[in-house]
């Protein structure tokens, strides 16, 4: 019997019971339903609303079905939802005294305070999930620090840099991404329970000591707000989004520093697969299909918003969309995560040739211009002269490390014999002191920074 029947003398339709039915995906919350009941039931009689030996007794029940769960003695079947699962499995242990349970509460704030009980556990499993990917960097960038690799804009070299550098500005990426994870928590936790079905309730329940019980900050302070708000599922898959992008960045790094024509990374065997039919193949797929989930996550972000953007105050049944989505969105953004995290723990660098691409198509031309500027030239002459260089090299199939000194001075007669040193890729890295910059001194301090800042974060 569905908990709400007593007004309805037929009974709902097969399809449209099977359509309404939720109970397939919202059974993921047995464990936040069983232990927001418990909390309820135990103000319930603090309150004298029901006497403290029924509450016992409520709270006893709900204890053995939630042992019962966990160990597998009983399957969540024939039900609507998991909230009907519960109440029916209480009636059915304690008798009508579980009917008790849920005296001053509706459906539609038991609702908002599982999936925010849920949420909340999940957020905490995307932030270690993230503590661990950005400590895959850091040790990838600590690896880095003594190598040298060509960085790029418009996916052409542009300038050496230490390549720690490479490893901490995706770092600062997930930094980002676990404060706001931090600060989506935050603001999310506050407690629906005690709403009602939209108006509050003209029992005399104590909402801060369920809040209190249930670890939120407090009550929610509007009960129309508390049960149709679903901002922290947007914020959510807001922060997933982001997250898969910054993943799917990193994935487009390594698949093309990992390519033959690049050949700065390897990605181990256990993180790639084979060909069907080439042999020689070593592809990288988990990267591939990690950027392809992307899309996918950010439809989740896509749909929850449409679905919101129309609801009339208070709660109406669309918002059943909330958990679907949210459940995929949790499973591919948390195991790409902890995959990602994984793959960096196993790839190689390919220092030399790093280097070497470092000193190649004239990634160190700036440098040389800034040289002339540092000894008094204007810089846009200095740049002028610098392209003239690069020119003449193109034409004379030379390099700015094969060049002479007398060919520097040939230029202009500011060059001296040190410019041959100052064009060394390594070199050009380093002189890059400036706060936040690319030499191994400033990507040390970078590290440390990162480190530090980890720190604020719970494991």
């Amino acid at each position: 019997m569905k908990i709400w029947e007593g007004r309805f003398d037929k009974p709902t339709a097969v399809n449209a019971d099977s359509f309404n039915d939720s109970l397939p995906f919202d059974k993921k919350l047995w464990k936040e339903d069983i232990i927001a009941s418990v909390a309820h039931a135990t103000m319930l009689g603090k309150c004298g609303i029901i006497a403290e030996d029924e509450a016992d007794k409520i709270c006893a029940g709900l204890d053995s079905i939630y042992s019962d769960i966990e160990n597998g003695k009983i399957e969540i079947v024939g039900a609507e939802d998991i909230h009907s699962f519960v109440e029916n499995e209480l009636v059915a242990r304690i008798g009508d005294t579980g009917k008790k349970l849920h005296t001053a509460r509706s459906r539609n704030d038991q609702v908002a305070t599982d999936f925010r009980l849920y949420v909340r556990g999940s957020l905490e499993k995307l932030t270690d999930a993230l503590i661990g990917l950005v400590n895959s960097l850091a040790d990838n960038a600590d690896k880095g620090l003594k190598y040298v690799m060509p960085g790029y804009t418009h996916l052409r070299k542009a300038q050496p840099m230490c390549a720690g550098h490479f490893w901490n500005a995706y770092a600062e990426m997930f930094l980002r991404d676990l404060d706001r994870v931090s600060a989506t928590k935050e603001r999310m936790n506050f407690s629906p329970l005690g709403s009602g079905a939209l108006a509050g309730t003209s029992y005399p329940i104590d909402r801060d000591m369920t809040a209190k019980a249930l670890g939120f900050i407090g009550p929610c302070e509007n009960s129309l707000d508390g049960v149709s708000d679903r901002d922290y599922v947007c914020e959510y898959l807001f922060n997933g989004s982001m997250v898969m992008t910054h993943l799917s960045r990193l994935c487009e790094d390594i698949i093309l520093y990992s390519t033959e024509e690049f050949g700065y990374f390897e990605i181990s065997d256990a993180y790639s697969t084979g060909s069907s039919i080439m042999p020689q193949k070593k592809n990288p797929d988990i990267c591939e299909l990690m950027r392809g989930k992307t899309g996918r996550v950010y439809g989740h972000l896509l749909a929850m918003l449409t679905t919101l953007k129309a609801i009339p105050l208070a709660y109406d049944k669309d918002l059943q969309e909330d958990k679907e989505t949210l459940f995929d969105a949790e499973t591919q953004v948390i195991n790409c995560v902890k995959i990602m995290a994984e793959l960096l723990q196993n790839i190689s660098l390919k220092t030399d040739k790093m280097e070497t691409a470092a000193e190649s198509e004239f990634c160190c031309a700036t440098d040389v211009a800034d040289y002339l500027a540092k000894k008094g030239m204007p810089f846009r002459t200095a740049h002028a002269v610098t392209g003239k260089i690069v020119r003449w090299c193109i034409e004379n199939k030379r390099t700015l490390q094969d060049m002479t000194a007398e060919e520097y001075k040939s230029f202009d007669e500011l060059f001296d014999k040190d410019i041959c040193e100052v064009v060394k890729g390594k070199n050009c890295a380093d002189a890059r002191t400036s706060y936040g910059g690319a030499s191994s001194a400033s990507v040390k301090e970078n590290l440390k920074s990162i480190k530090k800042r980890l720190k604020h974060y719970k494991a």
